[in-house]
């Protein structure tokens, strides 16, 4: 999938609301599956698959180890944008539905057994094919307002959400699950203040979780309960920050009543210097967890961390430090010491207001900076 660009970041201050609970980073996303773009689970694992360009291959993950069980080849389907997946009890759906210049006219779902999943690493799915009932321009434009990343199973229909680069919301529109070609009809829209990434509708509660990310890559959550048969946003939505710093999040699946997996993709930028790797995390949504947020680590041996409550920032890093700065979002150095006058791996942000920061060291490897926020 497109991620969002970097140019205009550095003139904006971003306000950071309330944080999802109970998030816990679990590891490194296998390189195979660096740009992965959804995620169910089934039989005690994880599937997921690539986004664009990409083999249609979907991967079978172990929850504990993240390493691939199997790769699973669909004989007879193309990844031309693939950009979610979802479940029923019989069959899984792969949503081709990325759409980036709203041009597309061969947006399409695949269908594939899951008994047919469970027996072979060779399986063929059957096609359902779709258009959005109102759209009627389809000029090729970057960034268009029909792009989806989201899908889901909602009864007997899917459901697509788009991701609006221009209206920054989210528009649904079902489906039905059988094989065939359809007119998509609209069921609602939700202006996210966001871009909408993945989708996971959990049956056994009846809630339905959106993942994704702002504009400037900040991933968010929203909860959707009570949906609405005509307007399926017409009931309980929350939007919840996730306090992990700059991440393309991508995909999200339940796994039982309370516990959750979202996963993202790699992003490299140089303008500021990010590096964010392909990763899985997880959170639980009954009330009685509480967990630290896990540190977060670059390819560089940099590790930072600021735990609940904390006014201090910890890090770890494998190089010498010749220097240690803090910048501000418009690019300002807010805090500096040398690396001789560093008595202690830890900062205090006592004196920083709300906002994002980069704290940043000057080592004889080079400059490693990683992104932090004060709320």
């Amino acid at each position: 999938m497109k991620a969002v660009g970097f140019v205009y970041f550095f003139f904006l201050v971003v306000a950071i609301s309330q944080a999802q609970d109970n998030v816990r980073e679990l590891g490194m996303m296998p390189q195979a599956v660096f740009e992965t773009s959804g995620l169910i689970y089934h039989n005690n694992k994880l599937i997921t698959h690539n986004d664009s360009g990409n083999t249609a291959q979907l991967f079978e993950l172990d929850t504990l180890t993240l390493e691939i069980t199997r790769i699973i080849n669909i004989d007879n389907a193309i990844n031309v944008d693939w950009e979610d997946i979802t479940q029923d009890d019989t069959y899984i759906y792969i949503g081709d539905i990325g759409n980036n210049n709203g041009s597309r006219q061969d947006l399409s779902i695949y269908r594939i057994l899951k008994r047919d999943y469970d027996r072979s690493d060779i399986v063929m799915a059957e096609k359902i094919e779709y258009a959005y009932t109102d759209q009627t321009n389809f000029d090729s434009s970057p960034n268009s307002d029909w792009d989806a990343e989201a899908l889901f199973v909602l009864g007997e229909e899917l459901v697509v959400l788009t991701k609006q680069w221009q209206k920054n919301g989210t528009a649904a529109y079902s489906i039905p699950k059988i094989p065939g070609t359809y007119k998509a009809l609209k069921i609602g829209d939700y202006p996210v203040n966001g871009l909408v990434t993945g989708a996971s509708f959990n049956p056994d509660t009846e809630v339905l979780y959106l993942i994704g990310y702002s504009k400037f890559l900040l991933p968010f959550t929203v909860r959707a309960d009570n949906l609405g048969s005509e307007n399926l946003f017409s009931g309980s939505v929350v939007k919840k920050e996730l306090n992990l710093g700059f991440l393309q999040v991508e995909g999200i699946t339940y796994r039982d009543e309370n516990h959750y997996y979202f996963s993202s993709e790699r992003f490299t930028s140089n303008s500021p210097m990010i590096t964010s790797e392909s990763r899985l995390f997880s959170f639980d949504t009954s009330d009685n967890v509480i967990v630290e947020p896990a540190p977060v680590e670059d390819k560089h041996g940099l590790r930072i961390y600021k735990r609940f409550g904390s006014n201090e920032l910890e890090y770890d890093i494998n190089s010498e430090i010749l220097g240690r700065a803090i910048f501000d979002g418009n690019g300002r150095r807010v805090k500096y010491i040398l690396g001789k006058d560093i008595r202690e791996n830890t900062v205090n942000l006592a004196t920083l207001s709300s906002a994002i920061y980069y704290l940043t060291f000057y080592t004889d490897k080079g400059i490693v900076s990683a992104p932090f926020w004060m709320n």
